[in-house]
């Protein structure tokens, strides 16, 4: 079977709908709770290319306080949005499931079914 992983939020309602959509489809995901897991910047790095993203902004929470208060809306600067998401975990747009060399955001949760179909 494949494997699949799963950067879960359990306070997040779309994460935990979407874990349990993999569950539903006959999958045991490897979860990382990336709230307790830090990322390093080369992991928010490959994420971003498997997401198919070209900015790090693409991968962040533009709603969060933390978002505002860090004056991200006005950083071009990749590393220092990178770095932000590192030390501001709740910045990081949920769910992200990886297959392979895929991954895609649970935003719907039924979008990572064509990972794993």
């Amino acid at each position: 079977m494949t494997e699949v992983t799963i950067y879960h939020n359990p306070r997040c309602s779309k994460s935990r709908q979407t874990l349990q959509l993999l569950q539903e489809q006959g999958y045991e995901p490897q979860v990382i709770e990336y709230m307790k897991q830090h990322f390093e910047p080369d992991a928010i790095k490959t994420l971003l290319s498997q997401l198919g993203f070209v900015s790090a902004r693409e991968l962040m929470r533009s709603k969060e306080d933390e978002f505002k208060a860090l004056n991200l809306a006005n950083e071009n600067d990749e590393d220092k949005l990178i770095q932000a998401m590192i030390e501001h975990p709740r910045l990081i747009e949920r769910p992200i499931v990886v297959v392979g060399d895929q991954a895609r955001l649970g935003r719907p949760p039924e979008a990572v079914l064509e990972l794993v179909q």
